[in-house]
């Protein structure tokens, strides 16, 4: 099992998409909220997520795919 901390930037078109659930859900991973900032303009999240080394690959690929920049922390 691995443990990464995550920083998820949101466009605006995103802000009201669940994400959080679709990545819980599709790949299997724990998602732990450590901050937030969220306005109706703009959002980030910082996540820890923990789960199999493969599927937190796939879950960052997804994510970027999808419009969210994704930084990895630390």
């Amino acid at each position: 099992m691995t443990a990464r901390t995550l920083r998820l930037i949101y466009p605006p078109s995103l802000l009201r998409t669940p994400v959080i659930h679709q990545l819980i859900h599709d790949f299997g991973i724990s998602v732990n909220i450590l901050q937030a900032q969220i306005t109706l303009d703009e959002g980030w999240l910082e996540i820890e997520v923990s789960g199999e080394a493969d599927e937190i690959d796939a879950a960052s690929k997804w994510l970027s795919a999808e419009g969210i920049e994704v930084q990895e922390i630390g």
